[in-house]
């Protein structure tokens, strides 16, 4: 044993020694991997499942029901409260004092105290119901009781059986057995189809009113607002969503009475109107201001959309177009489809176009000044040639026009017009402010007349008068004057400024055209002169106001929300020639377009009545004038010509030479010729063949002369 210790604690031999034992290696225990591919394959089913067609048709379907039920059921309630209470009668009276309307809160305000009067007597009728129900019913069966036993006794005694007293009585009782008997069968059913029934109406009127929202609908039944009926509760909400904070408290005070600002929704042309009476602290430039925004409210186009305001206070008028609608042509002149078409200058109307409402719009020009601005290319010179074709079917009216823009647009004017400048240059200008000049000549001739002379109508017409005001030629000689410009010294500007003060008066009047209206281009005196102001569309509404006016511009005109190149020849007109609804200051008007070629049909009818007008361009006043000769050519092919005529062709031949000229200047020359005038009707005439005689002779008699 003691070996075995020893042993047990010696060293170990050296050929024995074990070598140290390497560090053991945990091996971790396989973990199963997580099903991440599997994981996104259901996450992926489920989204294509989402997104699926049939998932949305069904989800829409559950939304829409869903909604259907809880609309009708807060519709159905929402009746059955106002019927049981005095709730509509307190909105219809807040509505009426929120619109400033007492007169009609006041009626309300009695209709609701009827109302409660009514309310009272049922409730207390209903109180003493049980004590008359008793009563009645006692009454009701001792009467019945003693009708069915003398029934009994008359079938007993006809039977001669005793038992038939009570038979009547037994067959009562066996009824109400089996009344009780069919409403014990009946009573389980309709306990249990009750509530679906309940759920299928509240389900049908939610349906009938729209209750669920347009994208759970299905595709077919989807309304689009685009172009939608204007109905009120439209329009209420088009109001309440302006951004205006007292109107839309206002609205909201008004409950579903929204309606009560509303006057009748009257179907006005290609579109319909609307008197809005807005309630107290709103201001009605506060809805012109937000013109846009109120047409996209009511789903349309900026352009479908025009706000007047009408004589009535605090009451704005919207008219509002069908979608679409304004941009459907309107058809072509009655200048071009009536031949017969005539024109009077003092008793007539021009045939323009339509107005919104698709009325006819005529434009009358007696004595009116007129200016029509509008951006480039949008129809202004049709717009306002279409004025002068009609006038010149009247033969008494003179033209006198100036076109300087130049590209033939008034060439159909050659024959009818007594002078026609056409062209843009600085030579043009010159020409059309000496024109200008002479009319001016011409006016102050007819002032100085005897009191009681008649004139005829002088039309002197100006076409892109802003190359007339722009220009900066400067006259020759001491004073240099400018032609254009808007100063004092301007000849162009002080001749327009002198018809516009007198020339109505003589019937000699001033039209122009010109483009965007600013005080460069268009002076202020010279376009608060004329008595018809008409727009085309135009970039901002400063231009507006210079072209129309403050008042027009304040009161709905809006010719810089007109879309340029899309309302071509749509014009604002403020002027008391045309038709103009009350309490309004202008009127849009969508103008006929007269091409090229059927206004020179027109033209040549225009010619057929008169007796052939010799056209002149401008020519230098400061060259020597051949007077018999001058004479014999303002006369033209006509045999003879009123001596009125001829003076008023001579000064258009040269203002310098014949302006000042008088009935005896004429008279003088053509009696020293031989050809003096004679009366023919009452009125004094030129001869053309006397006077082409006596030019003849005079001819003659030069060359005898010379060869002697």
């Amino acid at each position: 044993m003691t070996d075995n210790v020893v042993h047990l604690f010696k060293d170990p031999a050296p050929e024995q020694s074990v070598e140290p034992a390497a560090p053991l290696t945990v091996v971790p225990e396989p973990v199963p991997a997580r099903p991440v591919r599997v994981w996104k394959r259901t996450g992926r089913a489920v989204v294509r499942a989402a997104r699926h067609d049939r998932t949305k048709t069904a989800g829409r379907m559950a939304v829409r029901h869903t909604s259907y039920v809880l609309g009708g059921t807060r519709i159905v309630a929402r009746r059955a409260w106002d019927g049981r209470t005095g709730a509509r009668y307190e909105r219809l009276l807040r509505a009426a004092e929120a619109a400033g309307n007492y007169q009609a809160a006041g009626e309300w305000e009695e209709r609701l105290h009827r109302f409660r009067e009514q309310r009272h007597k049922r409730r207390m009728d209903l109180l003493m119901a049980p004590e008359k129900l008793v009563k009645g019913a006692a009454y009701g069966a001792g009467g019945s009781l003693g009708v069915l036993i003398a029934i009994g006794i008359a079938l007993a005694i006809a039977n001669k059986d005793v038992t038939d007293v009570v038979t009547p009585l037994m067959a009562l009782v066996e009824l109400i057995r089996l009344l009780v008997t069919l409403v014990t069968i009946l009573w389980g059913p309709l306990v249990a189809v009750g509530p679906w029934l309940a759920l299928a109406g509240v389900w049908a009127v939610g349906r009938q009113r729209g209750a669920a929202p347009q994208w759970a609908l299905p595709v077919n039944q989807r309304s689009s607002d685009a172009g939608a009926p204007i109905t009120p509760s439209i329009v209420v909400t088009a109001l309440r969503d302006l951004g205006i904070a007292t109107l839309r408290k206002a609205i909201k005070d008004m409950g579903d009475a929204g309606a009560a600002m509303l006057g009748p929704i009257r179907i006005a042309g290609c579109g319909v109107e609307v008197d809005v009476t807005l309630p107290s602290g709103v201001e009605t430039a506060e809805v012109q201001g937000r013109r846009k925004k109120l047409a996209e409210n009511l789903n349309r186009h900026g352009h479908e959309v025009f706000i007047t305001i009408p004589e009535a206070a605090r009451t704005v008028r919207l008219w509002i177009a069908d979608s679409g609608a304004l941009d459907e042509p309107i058809g072509p002149s009655p200048l071009v489809t009536d031949e017969t078409i005539a024109a009077d200058y003092a008793k007539g109307k021009a045939p323009w176009g339509q107005d919104l409402r698709g009325d006819a719009a005529e434009l009358s020009l007696y004595q009116r000044h007129l200016l029509i601005t509008g951006k480039s290319n949008q129809g202004k010179t049709a717009a306002v040639r279409a004025l002068a074709l009609w006038l010149a079917l009247d033969r008494r009216v003179e033209f006198r026009i100036a076109d300087l823009k130049g590209v033939g647009d008034w060439g159909m004017f050659d024959g009818i017009a007594t002078v026609l400048i056409q062209g843009p240059t600085d030579d043009h200008v010159i020409d059309a402010t000496e024109m200008v000049e002479a009319v001016v000549a011409e006016m102050e001739r007819r002032i100085q007349a005897p009191p009681g002379t008649k004139f005829t109508p002088l039309i002197c017409l100006v076409d892109e008068a802003q190359v007339a005001f722009m220009s900066p030629v400067v006259g020759e000689g001491k004073d240099k004057r400018p032609y254009g410009g808007t100063k004092a010294t301007s000849r162009y500007f002080q001749a327009v400024r002198k018809i516009h003060n007198q020339g109505r008066a003589v019937d000699v009047l001033m039209w122009q055209g010109t483009q965007d209206p600013t005080n460069e281009n268009l002076p202020k005196l010279v376009r608060e002169g004329a008595h018809t102001r008409i727009s085309l569309v135009l970039g901002t509404e400063s231009q507006a106001r210079m072209a129309l006016g403050d008042n027009a511009v304040e009161g709905g005109a809006a010719p810089h929300m007109l879309r340029q190149g899309l309302d071509k020849g749509t014009v604002v007109v403020a002027s008391d020639g045309i038709t103009i609804p009350a309490g309004q200051s202008s009127i849009t008007v969508r103008t006929h377009y007269i091409d090229t070629d059927a206004a020179a049909t027109v033209a040549q009818r225009a010619k057929a009545l008169r007796d052939g007008v010799t056209t002149q361009a401008a020519v230098d006043p400061g060259e020597e004038r051949d007077q018999l000769a001058d004479i014999h050519s303002v006369l033209g092919d006509t045999a003879r010509v009123l001596t009125t005529d001829v003076l008023k062709r001579l000064s258009a031949l040269s203002e310098k030479t014949y302006g000042a000229w008088t009935f005896g200047d004429l008279k003088a020359v053509l009696d020293e010729a031989g050809a003096g005038p004679y009366k023919s009707d009452g009125r004094m005439m030129v001869g053309r063949e006397r006077v082409a005689r006596a030019l003849t002779n005079r001819d003659g008699e030069g060359s005898t002369s010379a060869e002697a």
